[in-house]
C-alpha cells in the first residue's frame, strides 16, 4: 500500500494518490491530470477511481478529464447530483483496491454531500481517513457554502457537530487524518500549518471536537468569525458539479504567444484584462497602463478568484520567460479558462514596437518616514484580523478582498499610501485603484513587516493607546 500527498501550496490543497497491487484511485485531484498520471505509468498502475469528497468550491477538480483519459470510476457519496456520469455511493459502501478497502462515510455538515473515506489496510484495519473539508487539522470545514438554498448555515453546522461525533471521533486515535486544505485555505479559519495528523491528537488540540461541546456551543463558535466566502467559491462549485471545458483546449487556447500588435488588437476587440503575473517590483516599475497586477509568486489563484468576478471574463498575460502555461494552469484551477495567449518578449517587446508604459510609485519605510505627516492618507489593505492586531494609528482598513465594493469610500483625486503585510497585497490594490483612474498612489516597500520596525505611532488592538 502506498499513500501520496500531493500538496499545493498557492490553493492550500492537498489532493491523494493512493496504490495498491497494481491498481490507484485518486482523491480530489487539481485540474490538470498529468501529475496523477505520471505516478500511475511511474509506479505501472491503473487508475481504477476518482473519489471527491464533495463539491469543491476553491478549485475546479479535474475529475472529469482524470476519468475520461483513464476510464475510472467518478465516485461522490449521498446527494451529489450532476450533470455527467458518476457512481454515487451509499453511506457504508465499500470499494476494493488491490488489497485495500476504502469504505464510504457520509458526513454533511461541510455540503450535503460532504464525504470521508475511510482506509482500511490489507488486514482490514482503519489505516487513514481522507476528511475533505470535514475535517481540517485545527479546525472545520465552514458550513456556509452549499449549492442549494433552502438550508441555512445554521443547519449544516448541526449536521456536522452530528458527523463528526458518529462518523469520525468513534475511530481509533491512531488513525492518520488526512484533509483537502492546509493553513491559507479559506474553506476554514484556523487551519494548522500541518498537513497530515492523527485523529487522537486532533481530538485533543481541535476545538471542534472537544468532548463536552453542546450542538449549540458548536454551531456558535463554527459560524463565529467566518467572513463572506470569496465570490468565485460558489461558481467552482457548480462548475465541479455541472462539468467544464477540457483542460488542454484552455491550455491550448491560453498558451499562445502574441506580438504587441496583435495583443493590444485582441484586447480592445475582446474587452480583455491585461494581467500581469511578474513580480511586484517588475510591475510597480513598469507596466502596460490599465493592466492588473497579481504575481504568480503569491497566493495567485485565490486572489484571482476574489477579485475577477467574471469566470468568462477574456484575459491577457504578462508572463515571466517560460511561465505562461503555468499561468494558464493556475488559473484554469479556479475556473478562469478564457484566457487568450500572453505577450510574447514581455514588456520590453511592448516597448520595442514604440508602446506606452506605466508605473506606480514606490518606497522603502525610510523615505515614507520622511514623508509622514498630518493629514496623510493610508490604506491598509490587510485582512481586519490583521489591522486589529496592529495597524499604523493614521492607517485605514481597507481590506484587499473587498476593494471592488468600498472602492467608493475613496476619492480618485487624493494621494494614497499603500501597504499590506509584506508588499504582494499592496501592489495588487495599488495595480487595481490605478486601472479605475486614481493617479496619485504610493506603494510602501515592505509592508508592515517593515513598518512595524520604525517610531512611527501605532495602535495595537490590546493596547489602543500605545
Amino acid at each position: 500500500m502506498k499513500i501520496e500527498q500531493i500538496y499545493t501550496g498557492c490553493l492550500a490543497q492537498g489532493a491523494y494518490y493512493i496504490e495498491s497491487d497494481g491498481e490507484a484511485a485518486i482523491i480530489d485531484p487539481l485540474r490538470e491530470s498529468a501529475p496523477y498520471l505520471k505516478r500511475a505509468e511511474k509506479e505501472n498502475t491503473k487508475i481504477k477511481y476518482v473519489f471527491e469528497t464533495h463539491f469543491h468550491a476553491d478549485f475546479v477538480s479535474g475529475h472529469i478529464d482524470l476519468a475520461e483519459k483513464t476510464g475510472a470510476t467518478i465516485v461522490f457519496g449521498p446527494n451529489a447530483k450532476t450533470n455527467y456520469s458518476i457512481y454515487q455511493a451509499k453511506d457504508g459502501e465499500e470499494f476494493k483496491l488491490g488489497k485495500v478497502t476504502i469504505k464510504v462515510l457520509h458526513t454533511p455538515g461541510h455540503t450535503l454531500e460532504s464525504t470521508t473515506y475511510l482506509l482500511k489496510d490489507e488486514n482490514g484495519k482503519d489505516h487513514a481517513i481522507f476528511t475533505g473539508d470535514t475535517l481540517f487539522l485545527g479546525d472545520v470545514g465552514r458550513p456556509d457554502l452549499a449549492i442549494k438554498q433552502d438550508i441555512t448555515k445554521e443547519d449544516l453546522a448541526a449536521l456536522l457537530f452530528d458527523s463528526l461525533r458518529k462518523k469520525i471521533m468513534p475511530l481509533a486515535d491512531d488513525v492518520i487524518v488526512y484533509p483537502a486544505h492546509g493553513a491559507g485555505s479559506a474553506c476554514g479559519k484556523n487551519l494548522s500549518k500541518e498537513t497530515v495528523d492523527t485523529l487522537g491528537n486532533q481530538k485533543k488540540t481541535n476545538y471542534a471536537l472537544r468532548e463536552d461541546m453542546t450542538k449549540e456551543e458548536f454551531v456558535e463558535e463554527v459560524l463565529d468569525g467566518i467572513l463572506p466566502p470569496p465570490q468565485y467559491f460558489s461558481k467552482n462549485a457548480l462548475m465541479n458539479k455541472e462539468g467544464y471545458e477540457t483542460f488542454e483546449e484552455v491550455l491550448e487556447k491560453g498558451d499562445v504567444p502574441l506580438s504587441p500588435e496583435k495583443f493590444e488588437k485582441i484586447a480592445n476587440r475582446e474587452g480583455a484584462l491585461v494581467l500581469d503575473v511578474r513580480t511586484q517590483d517588475e510591475f510597480l516599475k513598469e507596466h502596460i497602463p490599465n493592466s492588473i497586477f497579481i504575481g504568480l509568486n503569491g497566493s495567485f489563484a485565490p486572489w484571482v478568484g476574489a477579485l475577477i468576478k467574471d469566470l468568462k471574463q477574456p484575459i491577457l498575460l504578462i508572463v515571466p520567460e517560460g511561465k505562461s502555461e503555468e499561468a494558464v494552469t493556475r488559473l484554469s484551477r479556479v475556473g478562469y479558462d478564457n484566457t487568450l495567449g500572453y505577450l510574447e518578449g514581455g514588456i520590453e517587446n511592448w516597448k520595442k514596437s514604440g508602446k506606452e508604459t506605466d508605473s506606480i510609485r514606490s518606497i522603502n519605510v525610510e523615505e515614507f518616514e520622511k514623508e509622514y505627516k498630518d493629514g496623510l492618507e493610508i490604506l491598509d489593505v490587510r485582512k481586519p484580523g490583521e489591522f486589529e492586531s496592529e495597524h499604523l494609528e493614521k492607517g485605514k482598513s481597507f481590506p484587499l478582498d473587498f476593494i471592488n465594493d468600498n472602492m467608493k469610500e475613496l476619492d480618485s483625486s487624493n494621494e494614497y499610501y499603500i501597504h499590506c503585510a509584506g508588499g504582494y497585497r499592496s501592489a495588487i490594490a495599488a495595480s487595481i485603484l490605478k486601472a479605475r483612474g486614481f493617479k496619485n498612489l504610493v506603494d510602501i516597500k515592505g509592508g508592515y513587516g517593515a513598518l512595524k520596525k520604525t517610531n512611527l505611532p501605532k495602535t495595537n488592538y490590546s493596547c489602543p493607546n500605545s
